[in-house]
């Protein structure tokens, strides 16, 4: 009772017919291909990688760009929508990298799915007891011992070098911090601290239905239920920020598709990632580790706005977090309206 009365979940909605899933498909994802195009090769030039290697990458480039286009996700850049198969649309060059790759190694994962396959009907049908009462008695064949060993070793080859490079890449920020935010981790909800001149913490937990019209957020297009809180983390665009990560309690695990990083909150231990967001919005994440009966409704909100929004938000949120709040809604909802109108 306690959890449908502050979450909503004995309140119905009305669900619509959902889009076909291709169709989301196709239509998100080649808006956004020349995104992952660039993204590839950027990766491949920056990568370390052995001759060889880089041989191999660069010859499946251009059939990893024009693949992608059925392997993205929908229009919206900032929160799951229905029939999503794959990533969120990423808003950083380390989440574009991380979509590069899992389309990276669908080249070697389904033709490797589609010829095993292949030799079972083949083994099936050729071998079955009807047509061959008699079964051979070959013990070995060195031919097809050293394909099968050879060809998973190259094949091992070809994921793990840039798996390497990336995950390096993943703890490794190419820049100095210019922002540091502190994540704790709690049973449900998460407290923000920003270390600057003059600390500003506070405390953002799932937004309850019956606050959505005094926080201003009826909208459930852009405040989705049960992802929505009531105080967002508000970032600069463009901007390397680190997250000290950390939780008082049990284990959490701070995550933010969009932005590729996911992160354990331990008790007693303070783990650090990072990210630099380079498109402006409202973006959703949420706990990924079970931490307890409401690990389902512990939302991460992350709201990315311009420089100027941001100092001016910070400088007034210090005093009136809520005000300040409700001031940037207002002038990011403005702008909304009038880049909809221009277009």
């Amino acid at each position: 009772m306690r959890r449908e009365k502050e979450y909503g979940l004995n309140q119905l909605e009305t669900v619509g017919i959902p889009v076909p899933a291709l169709f989301v498909i196709l239509v998100g994802t080649a808006a956004r291909n020349w995104e992952t195009k660039r993204a590839m090769r950027n990766f491949l030039a920056s990568a370390r990688f052995p001759a060889s290697a880089r041989f191999l990458s660069a010859r499946f480039l251009s059939a990893f760009a024009a693949a992608t286009i059925f392997a993205g996700t929908s229009a919206h850049a900032d929160q799951p929508v229905e029939w999503e198969t794959t990533f969120q649309a990423p808003a950083t060059d380390m989440m574009r990298q991380i979509e590069w790759f899992g389309n990276y190694t669908m080249w070697f994962i389904a033709p490797i799915t589609i010829l095993v396959l292949l030799l079972l009907a083949y083994c099936i049908v050729k071998f079955r007891a009807s047509v061959n009462p008699v079964p051979s008695k070959t013990s070995h064949n060195t031919l097809i011992e050293v394909v099968w060993t050879v060809g998973p070793v190259v094949v091992l080859l070809c994921l793990a070098i840039p798996s390497f490079q990336l995950l390096t890449a993943q703890y490794t920020p190419p820049e100095d911090a210019k922002l540091t935010v502190k994540a704790t981790g709690n049973q449900w909800n998460w407290d923000y601290e920003y270390q600057t001149d003059n600390t500003l913490s506070f405390n953002s937990a799932i937004l309850q239905d019956g606050d959505r019209a005094k926080a201003g957020k009826e909208d459930r297009k852009v405040y989705p239920r049960l992802l929505a809180v009531d105080n967002e983390l508000v970032v600069p665009v463009n901007t390397m920020t680190r997250v000290l990560v950390t939780a008082t309690d049990v284990i959490h695990s701070f995550a933010m598709p969009s932005f590729g990083i996911k992160i354990d909150a331990i008790p007693g231990r303070t783990n650090e990632t990072w990210f630099k967001a380079e498109k402006e919005g409202l973006y959703y994440g949420q706990c990924s580790q079970l931490c307890g009966k409401d690990h389902a409704f512990m939302p991460i909100a992350i709201r990315v706005v311009s420089d100027a929004q941001f100092k001016t938000w910070l400088a007034s949120a210090k005093t009136d977090l809520p005000g300040a709040n409700k001031t940037l809604m207002a002038e990011v909802d403005g702008q909304n309206k009038v880049a909809a109108a221009g277009n």
